[in-house]
């Protein structure tokens, strides 16, 4: 047989030339790609880059979707365990359930209704009277989180019989379990003008309670004179409220603590409208020294304001009142006000001082025989006390002026303009004042 020829193997400058050319081949390729993306035009380069951007947006969105779907779905395999818990649990588990779902009511008023519709809000109303302060506790911080932002949870809670569960002996709970308790309170006395109102005689007993401890923190009584306000709103829960004594409960706080007095004048601001409210102010000891005092607080223009309203009220048509009120000294203190107060502490001030203006007009009128002038009430007879008086006058008006030309400053400085303000005032002097 013939023998095959030998099979001839590559030599080494052969492989070396092929691999060459095959990297020259590609170079080439990238140049030439190159060279024509840089002859585009520089529109359609603009919206390729602009696809390229939408498109990654697009995958951006859809693994962001994906990923909150993920949440979500632990979310509520999370929720529905916790309210499995609550439901059939022993009550070491409730108490877990309870904590569980503060913290997923205080994500998003979406898993507060969610957490509703499953019907947690009665098993936690029914904790919140346990005899345990942990597990109470627990149980009124989340519903208090269901509370946020919804009327509809609100009105459940309600219905749950909320203000049945309220301790009778604030004594025996500790001071957290006051200010969360009320808190939650404040959150659902917002449905007093609604249709479902609050029964003043369940929540009275626990609010004065609380408003008249000694222990209590000024948090959780700011709190339950915010309750007092919401409730005096409604005319028909005047009566309930006067007759537990009410008034004279708030104008001890006002007498006894600054801080919490603004939400108490507010409250005898709405009940002095009333026939029982202005009586109950009227008969109390502390009307209107304590009111007047208030006038003075220059740095309360709110409950300068307040207090002020309530002595119009009291002084309209009231010669008894304006007595009482003169014999405290109330028109120097309404000067001042008029003076140095807010522009609506301001306005009533004048108007009360034109009360007792008209009052003395009346007065004077009524004598017999020519009159050529009137006297106010409270202008001073002896040439001492006029001399007082001027000095008193002066004093308030370079008051006035002082303040209104820290206002001015003020103004001019939130426009920049402070500069030009100092350099008129320094050039001032004082004859160019038309004064």
């Amino acid at each position: 047989m013939p023998e095959d020829p030998p099979s001839s193997s590559p030599s080494p400058s052969s492989s070396v030339s092929s691999k060459f050319s095959s990297t020259w081949l590609r170079f080439f390729v990238k140049f030439h790609r190159i060279l024509l993306q840089s002859r585009r035009p520089r529109k359609q380069l603009q919206f390729e880059s602009k696809k390229l951007q939408f498109e990654s947006k697009t995958e951006e969105k859809e693994e962001e979707q994906g990923r909150r779907e993920k949440v979500e779905e632990g979310g509520e395999i999370v929720m529905q365990k916790a309210v499995k818990k609550l439901l059939f649990g022993k009550w070491e588990e409730r108490e877990m359930a309870a904590v569980e779902i503060k913290r997923l009511a205080e994500e998003d008023v979406k898993i507060r209704k969610n957490l509703a519709e499953l019907g947690v809000i009665p098993p936690l109303v029914e904790m919140a009277d346990s005899g345990d302060s942990s597990r109470r506790r627990s149980a009124i911080q989340a519903l208090l989180q269901l509370a946020d932002g919804t009327f509809t949870n609100k009105a459940l809670i309600l219905e749950a019989g909320i203000l049945s569960k309220l301790p009778k002996d604030i004594y025996k709970v500790d001071e957290s379990t006051i200010h969360d308790l009320s808190q939650l309170l404040l959150s659902i006395s917002s449905l007093s003008n609604t249709q479902f109102p609050l029964n003043p005689s369940s929540l009275l007993p626990f609010l004065l309670a609380t408003l008249q401890s000694k222990s209590t923190s000024d948090k959780s009584k700011a709190a339950c004179l915010g309750i007092l306000f919401n409730l005096s709103s409604v005319l028909e829960n005047s009566g309930p409220l006067i007759s537990n004594h009410v008034v004279d409960i708030l104008l001890d706080l006002v007498s006894s603590s600054r801080e919490i007095s603004e939400k108490a004048l507010a409250t005898l601001g709405n009940l002095v409208v009333t026939l029982m409210g202005k009586k109950a102010l009227e008969g109390n000891n502390m009307v209107p020294e304590s009111l007047i005092d208030v006038l003075t607080w220059e740095d309360k223009p709110k409950c300068q304001e307040l207090s002020a309203y309530i002595l119009m009220i009291l002084a309209h048509q009231n010669p008894k009142q304006h007595e009482k009120m003169a014999k405290f000294g109330i028109v120097h203190v309404l000067l001042e006000v008029a003076l140095l107060g807010s522009p609506l502490a301001q306005k009533r001030a004048l108007k009360l001082l034109q009360c007792f203006k008209d009052e003395r007009q009346v007065k004077v009128g009524s004598h017999s025989g020519p009159q050529t002038t009137w006297v106010s009430i409270g202008l001073p007879v002896s040439e001492r006390e006029t001399n007082e008086g001027k000095r008193l006058m002066k004093k308030m008006v370079k008051q006035s002026l002082h303040k209104n030309m820290e206002v001015i400053t003020r103004r001019a400085n939130a426009a920049g303009e402070s500069s030009k303000l100092k350099s008129l005032v320094i050039s001032s002097s004082s004859k160019s004042l038309p004064y």
